[in-house]
């Protein structure tokens, strides 16, 4: 019932209310604070539905001023300002030209000589708010003490509340927006007027219009309650007037019913209140049901599919067995025809060094007959492997993997879905770096068609077909791994259940000529230190450790240098390129997923798989450059020291995917140049 007793204006319970024409209820007050003046002869100012205040009054800077006379001269009608910026006018005003706006239905009614006095007082209202002050009078605790609640010191009438002082200071500090709440006494006793509410209810009221009179008779015209002299003064005289007690029992009743009606959709609301709580609590078993359904179904999707995976891999298994069968007797029987015909070249080598040429003779026809034989033995089919290391087995999945993509609940409504149209591709968020290439796209809205995914493909580089290197649902995607200096196309299609839609139009995107790129921390040893962007290394080992660059290469040709930083006690750094699972904790080439030329300060060594070829002199020292050249057209791996190229080609028929390496100690430190052109007159 709180709100029923504040006044939509002071928002403070009422004192001292009066009934507008609207039925609506503020304090006296208030109500002078929100009286405005009006011009002779002008309508009361009306709300305006498209206002965005609670309040709509005229302009009083443009009200202030009126003309009294033909004179020409305004005169200025005094006017102050209440607290809360509404215009009040003195008393002996009030009733000239003035009107009043209903601050919650925003209706006006213009006042007339007897200004605020012409409103009824609302008598039943004043006494309701004193019993519900009195009842609230006891002593209250603090609503806002964890435990053990004190008695509360102030409250809050605005937000009802009742606080000690500690919680008033901390949650409801007198600043802000909080410093227009009025805070008062929790057990502040009411006026003197409101002590004995029974006895005011109980009191006869007298006529507003005539103060001695009590009222006898209620005008049903004017919906007012009127005293005799009411009807004898002739204002009343022709209105349908009825008994005071009868009307008062006639409305009671009609009040009684409609409260009847008021109440019986309470409880339909509380009942519906009811349903919406349970509703609550089904939704969440519900929703652990279907989840608890979905991890069943989707379980049962993974197990078959792990079935199926074992079945696979005993397919393969069987072919692994098999090739293995074939390779080992092969080698069997090539074991043993290599061991007889070893035997018999040794028995024939001793048979020439035989000095008896009828001995000889007697014997020679035969052997000659044997070694041709043998010879015929080794055919070209003979020393060819019967089967070969790859497995002609292919497994297709592209067709699952969509399945599994447009897997999603079935609608329940009917409707007529259709593929998605051509997305567009976005040209200025489309760029490339390096050798990677980001592409941006949007798709245009259609009812009724939804996107489950998008699927981007790009060429080989070279013209070649198109393949898909992103499925999913984000609009933007980068493609790292390209080759450098090369075209790329690429296109773009949308798809959901019901199928794939259209390409999108084609963009080449063409990658960098030659590679920018620097130390990659994530693949390092862990003695490995990087510095100066990822562009210099180090390290804390007294023992070789290896790291790798960032670009991967399996196309083109590229050229990196690498500056002597410091060179400290004769070490030998190791410079070339590795696969990406190199061995990190030794030195680059030991084992056989490296290739590289290791260097003292005297002479280097080309090395591959712990194997020491190609000794040269001629070493490194600090502030030399060691260059690496990387040919993949020709498939060669090239040194260079201090611009000059150092020995031959290093190393030739390199095939896959390289990325820069170096290993070194904690004597050397160096620093990775890139973005190089390719040197000429390279010597074979």
């Amino acid at each position: 019932m709180d709100e029923e007793l504040k006044c939509p204006v002071c928002g403070s319970l009422f004192k001292d209310p009066i009934i507008l024409p609207c039925s609506h209820n503020v304090c006296s007050a208030c109500a002078r604070n929100i009286i405005v003046q009006t011009p002779e002869g002008e309508t009361p100012p009306q709300s305006r539905a498209s206002g965005n205040s609670d309040y709509d009054y005229l302009d009083m800077d443009k009200m202030s001023m009126y003309s009294e006379t033909d004179s020409g001269y305004g005169s200025y009608t005094p006017c102050l300002k209440s607290p809360n910026g509404v215009r009040v006018f003195p008393p002996t005003l009030v009733h000239r030209h003035c009107s009043i706006t209903c601050p919650l239905c925003h209706r006006s009614v213009s006042l007339d000589e007897r200004g605020l006095r012409g409103f009824p007082r609302n008598r039943l209202l004043e006494a309701i708010v004193a019993r519900y002050q009195q009842n609230r009078a006891a002593a209250v605790k603090c609503q806002l003490c964890d435990r053990n609640p004190v008695d509360a010191t102030v409250m809050c009438e605005q937000c009802d509340v009742f606080y000690c002082t500690p919680c008033q200071q901390r949650c409801h500090p007198s600043r802000g927006p909080l410093a227009k709440h009025r805070l008062v006494p929790p057990t502040q006793p009411p006026p003197a007027a409101l002590q004995q509410p029974h006895a005011t209810a109980r009191k006869t009221a007298t006529c507003a219009e005539h103060d001695a009179e009590n009222y006898s008779m209620y005008c049903t015209n004017c919906k007012l309650p009127v005293c005799h002299h009411c009807l004898e003064d002739g204002k009343h005289g022709k209105h349908d007037v009825k008994p005071l007690p009868t009307m008062w029992k006639h409305h009671k009743g009609q009040l009684s019913q409609a409260l009847n009606g008021v109440s019986d959709k309470a409880k339909d609301a509380k009942e519906f209140l009811v349903q919406l709580k349970n509703m609550l609590q089904q939704i969440q078993e519900s929703g652990v049901e279907f989840e608890a359904c979905l991890v069943a179904q989707c379980d049962s999707l993974i197990e078959a599919l792990t079935r199926q995976k074992a079945k696979l891999l005993t397919k393969v298994t069987k072919e692994r067995e098999y090739k293995l069968k074939v390779v080992r007797d092969q080698i069997t029987h090539c074991t043993m025809k290599l061991r007889q015909t070893t035997g018999m070249m040794e028995y024939c080598l001793e048979v020439i060094k035989e000095n008896d040429p009828s001995g000889f003779l007697l014997i020679s026809d035969a052997l000659i007959k044997r070694v041709l034989s043998s010879q015929d033995q080794w055919v070209k089919g003979a020393l060819e492997p019967k089967v070969g290391p790859e497995f002609d087995l292919t497994l297709n999945t592209d067709p699952l993997l969509q399945t599994i993509l447009q897997l999603d609940f079935a609608q329940s409504k009917a409707q007529t879905p259709t593929v998605p149209p051509a997305p567009l591709l976005q040209l200025e968020k489309c760029c490339t770096r390096n050798n990677s290439a980001t592409l941006a796209w949007r798709i245009t809205a259609v009812p009724l068609v939804t996107v489950d995914a998008y699927v981007l493909e790009l060429d080989d580089g070279n013209g070649g077909q198109y393949r898909e290197v992103y499925v999913g649902k984000e609009t933007v995607c980068t493609v790292d791994g390209l080759h450098f200096n090369s075209s790329y196309n690429a296109r773009v299609k949308a798809y959901n259940s019901v199928g794939a839609g259209p390409y999108s139009k084609t963009v080449i995107l063409k990658t960098s000529d030659v590679a920018w790129f620097t130390f990659d921390p994530t693949s390092a040893h862990r003695d490995i230190v990087l510095t100066n962007d990822n562009q210099t290394v180090s390290c804390n080992s007294y023992d070789d450790r290896v790291v790798l660059g960032t670009a991967a290469f399996s196309k083109g040709v590229h050229y990196w240098e690498l500056c002597i930083d410091r060179y400290d006690n004769h070490p030998d750094p190791a410079f070339g390129v590795a696969r990406i699972n190199t061995t990190k904790d030794m030195m680059l080439g030991k084992d056989d997923k490296a290739w590289a030329m290791y260097v003292d300060n005297n002479r280097s060594w080309f090395m591959h798989n712990n194997s020491h070829t190609n000794r040269a002199e001629g070493g490194i020292s600090k502030g030399s450059t060691v260059g690496i050249l990387l040919d993949l057209n020709k498939h060669s791996l090239t040194f260079y020291i201090n611009k000059e190229q150092h020995g031959p080609v290093a190393f030739e028929n390199l095939e896959g995917v390289f990325m820069p390496a170096v290993s070194l100690n904690r004597n050397v430190q160096v620093t990775l140049i890139t973005g190089l052109e390719v040197p000429k007159n390279i010597k074979q």
